[in-house]
């Protein structure tokens, strides 16, 4: 198992007054379980999906839980959503049980826990795997930020990016799992070096039947899931394109409003990032439809039925999710926008901090020039606040500078 960065924060909370209920949150095989059976060692581990244990629990009073489950992770919550108020009562009843409540929906759990647990509990996200993470081997090992993440916080500046990425002494490592990452996604299931490609092909296949079979069954009680299938695919194939839902719904013979709710179930379900446009100034002339983006490449690539090089909405969608989840991994607080002008000038990615900007530039190429910073150029006539830095991210090995505010470096060096 690969070492991650919620161990700490799981840890932390589980020490805490307000850490009594920890619900974890997160798609399907992001490591929930293991993490659980990790950290939470001393906790009795309840499965929900069970069927023969779950009536069992359904059954128990407050003093039941506290005398027989005092400490316990129940996985699969969502299934049992009415589980929650027994946990909720035996909280409120008596001040020494604690409880990990794990689940894949994220609808169907924050409804439930909205209606009940609030106020009572800290809620934790699970994504897949993080390029710094895919570096590690093991749960003890050291976990080092990414350089993005080191600029964000303040701990590394732009006098510390090498002139090339081959000069970083873990150059190897973290370009070997950059190219993992970019062919085979985050899940950490597929990251066994015992398993061979098409081994990991299957379980991304597998990946997404089960996803439709539990997951989407779960959430909208389909008794036809051709239609949603239709849009998961349209939306594989396009991803990374400005999201036109009129458009979506002719192309798969749906009405908007099912599209938009679709699109609302991939979100809430952790198979897509729906990035907003920004447009909050109101002098400029600005698109306002917003960009969706796959969150795992290889699932992405599972769909499709896809192996071999990317295209360069794929790549974009690969470093956009990847930012973002290292963005709420880290819970940074940054929030994401694409920025697209009605004559055709477009930024990939807009952070917005509460007093400055960072830009970010996507490109495939192995060979930046000035040309791919042409958009960068004059953006404070548009934005409200100051840009912080401007990053062009790519293939290319070469640091370039093409201003005092504009940088071009491997996405992988930014990243991993």
């Amino acid at each position: 198992m690969k070492r991650r960065i919620i161990l700490d924060d799981l840890q932390t909370k589980r020490r805490s007054k307000l850490g009594r209920i920890i619900i974890l949150t997160g798609a399907r095989q992001t490591g929930k379980t293991t993490i659980a059976r990790h950290s939470f060692a001393d906790y009795a581990y309840l499965a929900v999906d069970d069927p023969v244990q779950c009536s069992s629990l359904l059954k128990l009073t407050s003093p039941q839980w506290h005398a027989f489950y005092p400490h316990a992770a129940l996985d699969e919550v969502q299934k049992k959503p009415e589980l929650i108020d027994s946990i909720k009562a035996t909280h409120d009843r008596f001040n020494d049980t604690r409880y990990l409540l794990l689940g894949s929906s994220q609808f169907l759990l924050m409804e439930k826990v909205k209606e009940s647990l609030a106020g009572r509990c800290v809620i934790l996200e699970i994504y897949p795997l993080i390029l710094p993470e895919l570096t590690t081997r093991n749960f003890e090992d050291t976990l080092n930020p990414s350089f993005f993440v080191r600029y964000v916080t303040g701990e590394q500046n732009m006098g510390m990016i090498y002139p090339s990425f081959t000069l970083d002494d873990q150059y190897v490592t973290k370009k070997q799992a950059y190219d993992f990452y970019l062919n085979y996604g985050g899940y950490p299931a597929i990251t066994d070096e015992e398993l061979s490609d098409e081994e990991r092909d299957e379980w991304l296949r597998m990946y997404v039947r089960t996803f439709l079979e539990r997951d989407i069954r779960d959430l909208a009680s389909f008794r036809d899931l051709e239609p949603f299938m239709k849009l998961q695919k349209y939306i594989a194939h396009t991803t990374g394109a400005l999201a036109n839902y009129s458009s979506i719904a002719k192309e798969t013979g749906v009405s908007v409003p099912t599209v938009q709710r679709y699109i609302r179930y991939m979100e809430i379900s952790y198979q897509s990032v729906v990035l907003p446009a920004w447009y909050s100034n109101p002098l400029k002339k600005l698109v306002k439809a917003p960009k969706i983006h796959f969150l795992d490449n290889g699932v992405l690539r599972a769909i499709l039925h896809k192996k071999g090089t990317l295209t360069g909405n794929e790549f974009e969608s690969a470093i956009v999710a990847e930012i973002y989840k290292q963005l709420k991994t880290y819970r940074l607080p940054l929030t994401c926008y694409h920025l697209r002008t009605q004559d055709g000038r477009e930024v990939d990615l807009l952070l917005e901090a509460e007093d400055y900007y960072i830009v970010i530039e996507i490109k495939m190429t192995e060979n930046v020039n000035r040309t791919d910073a042409r958009h960068l150029h004059d953006l404070q006539s548009i934005l409200d606040k100051p840009i912080r830095q401007s990053f062009i991210l790519s293939n290319d090995a070469q640091m370039h500078q093409y201003d005092d505010n504009i940088v071009a470096m491997h996405a992988a060096a930014f990243l991993c």
